[in-house]
């Protein structure tokens, strides 16, 4: 490295992306930085996918309360639940993972600023009162929760805030349609909370599945969360001990909390990009080509704050390329189709490939299997979930194009199918596979009946 540069890489932002970039070019012999200002580990650790499945897991004990009647456990009086404890364990545990952080970026050698680095120049980057000479930067500050201005906005909070709560409401608006809006309705629901989930459109979960996305509405409605869709809310004000949520077609509502989950936005803003030639898209995101170069050379950024795929282990995969594109062999690609995720709603949704919708505006003709049962937990516990599984067939070729699961465990099974997926398994792969009996998941390879 020439005298004149102080780092081969500084990373603007420790969220898992940011991470793992830093510390595959250190384990390169590269000299590297990392700066924070916030959190280690970013969203995901802190005020998202971790705490978020942490209080999933809190909100699911009263219906196995429930259930383990009718498995001849009788419970001597009624559970109590104690938000403190919930709210102060989970800290703790993200505390713990912050330290797992700190250690993995000191173990790889690269060195960790903690305040806002900002970038002043095409290789500059200040933090802290100093300014630094890198040969590359790569921006990694991920996206920041959106409310729209609005009489009375500023009275919503954001999921950053469900977090830390001092006390849980009685009763709560959730305004949204995406998966934040659907995983904190259940979450609040199941907590004792009184839930109304208001969003402005038809369905909920519209850019998923229609027919799985419609089994998560009435699942939601069947374990009590008030639905309101094509509403919209008009103002917030402050009322006797709450807020008054004013709706556009209804009339007005009380609560103790209105948690806005409308979306996500490019942290961008007073970054200092604007002393460079870094584009930006209409969203505030900021434009990369396949190799995650912007539009200054000396430039780049992944995960979130780019807009592709809000997922954590997309970050990591899009890091592990960028650093094989900058110190490696060059040859790491990243494939943004058939990507399985998951919704921690409640019933779950998991899903790879493609959604029926999808496949009939990409196949000429398409074979769907849809199985929908009861699961057996339910049998002797009494609850109303239940199970939807959906496999889409592109007719020509016999491969499976879609697999979708709404209800109990549905992310760890799609997990399974996302590599059969990418393998490219045929309908007549699945069909020679011997189920595990009894499992839900064995309906997955049973399915013999053609829906439509």
């Amino acid at each position: 490295m020439s005298e004149s540069f102080d780092y081969d890489l500084f990373v603007i932002g420790a969220g898992s992306g940011g991470v793992r970039a830093a510390r595959m070019a250190a384990s390169k012999g590269k000299k590297v930085a990392v700066a924070e200002e916030r959190y280690l580990g970013g969203t995901c650790v802190n005020v998202g996918c971790v705490p978020k499945k942490l209080f999933v897991y809190a909100s699911q004990f009263p219906e196995s309360f429930h259930a383990s009647a009718g498995f001849g456990w009788t419970v001597p009086q009624a559970p109590t639940f104690d938000w403190p404890t919930l709210r102060d364990n989970k800290t703790a545990e993200i505390v713990r993972l912050n330290g797992i952080y700190n250690s993995l970026i000191d173990n790889s050698g690269a060195d960790l600023f903690d305040g806002r680095a900002t970038i002043a120049g095409p290789q500059l980057v200040s933090v802290n009162g100093q300014t630094y000479r890198t040969r590359s930067i790569l921006v990694a500050t991920g996206g920041w929760p959106y409310i729209p201005e609005f009489p009375g906005s500023e009275l919503a909070i954001s999921s950053n805030e469900m977090f830390f709560l001092d006390e849980l409401p009685e009763k709560a608006v959730v305004v949204g349609g995406g998966y934040i809006a659907v995983e904190f309705a259940g979450i609040l629901n199941g907590l004792g909370v009184e839930t109304h989930l208001v969003y402005r459109g038809p369905h909920l979960l519209k850019s998923f599945d229609r027919q799985m996305s419609d089994k998560i509405q009435q699942g939601m409605i069947d374990k009590g969360v008030h639905i309101h869709l094509n509403t919209e809310i008009s103002q917030i004000v402050q009322a006797d001990g709450g807020l008054s949520v004013g709706l556009d077609n209804q009339a007005d509502m009380t609560a103790g909390l209105v948690l806005y989950a409308t979306g996500r936005v490019a942290n961008t803003a007073n970054l200092g990009l604007e002393t460079t030639n870094v584009a930006l898209a209409n969203n505030g995101a900021i434009v990369v080509d396949e190799h995650f170069a912007t539009a200054e050379p000396s430039i780049y950024a992944l995960g979130d704050v780019i807009d592709r795929i809000q997922l954590t282990p997309v970050a990591i995969q899009e890091a592990m390329v960028l650093v094989d594109h900058l110190f490696g062999e060059a040859v790491a690609e990243i494939d943004y189709k058939g990507i399985p995720t998951a919704v921690f709603c409640q019933p779950e949704l998991g899903t790879v490939g493609l959604s029926e919708e999808q496949a009939r505006a990409e196949y000429e003709d398409i074979d769907v299997y849809v199985s929908d049962f009861k699961p057996m937990m339910q049998t002797l516990g009494g609850g109303s979930d239940r199970i939807t599984m959906k496999l889409i067939v592109d007719s020509a070729t016999d491969r499976v194009v879609g697999c979708h699961m709404v209800g109990e465990h549905a992310a760890e099974v799609i997990q399974g199918m996302g590599i059969a997926l990418k393998a490219g398994a045929t309908k007549a792969h699945f069909d020679a596979t011997v189920g595990i009996h009894p499992s839900a998941a064995e309906e997955f390879v049973t399915m013999r009946d053609k829906s439509r």
